[in-house]
Parts: structure tokens; C-alpha cells; sequence
């Protein structure tokens, strides 16, 4: 489990690049690079990290379920995930 306040940082970030969006896409096709050099860094989409949603793992992200593969392999024993099951052969 990530810490909390590293999941938070993650949250803060992800709503950072939400809001400035827009602002960005129009400044980046005015070419205007001022202006966008004095936005905030935290609202640029490189600086997210794909997390799992329930731990907050970074690595081992399965990006099509959101989870990490330690917690998709929990919830698909436990039959949580629709669909999936255990290959046997």
C-alpha cells in the first residue's frame, strides 16, 4: 500500500491537469511557451503516474482494470471481476 499522502499528491495532480486542460491545448497551438512556462508544473499530464485505484501501487499497473497486478489477481479469485477466472488447462 502507498502511503496516503502520496495517493493524495496523486489526486492533487490528476485535478491540476483537469482543470488547466483546456488552457494548455490553447496556449500550446498559439505557440505562446511564456505563458505556458508560468503554469503550474503539477498541471502538465507527463507528471502523472498510472496508480493502482485501490492501493495506490505504481508498479505493475494493469492500465485496462486500473488495478495493480497484485490486487486484479485478489479480486479476480474472489470472482469480483466480471468475466475473468482462472485458466486451467
Amino acid at each position: 500500500m502507498a502511503k496516503e499522502s502520496i495517493k493524495a499528491r496523486q489526486r492533487k495532480r490528476e485535478a491540476l491537469v483537469e482543470k488547466f486542460a483546456e488552457k494548455r491545448a490553447a496556449l500550446k497551438a498559439a505557440g505562446d511557451y511564456a505563458a505556458l512556462d508560468k503554469l503550474p508544473r503539477n498541471a502538465s499530464p507527463v507528471r502523472l503516474k498510472n496508480r493502482c485505484q485501490l492501493s495506490g501501487r505504481p508498479k505493475g499497473y494493469i492500465r485496462y482494470f486500473g488495478l495493480s497486478r497484485v490486487m486484479f489477481r485478489d479480486m479476480a479469485l474472489d470472482g469480483k471481476i466480471p468475466g475473468v477466472k482462472k485458466a486451467s488447462w
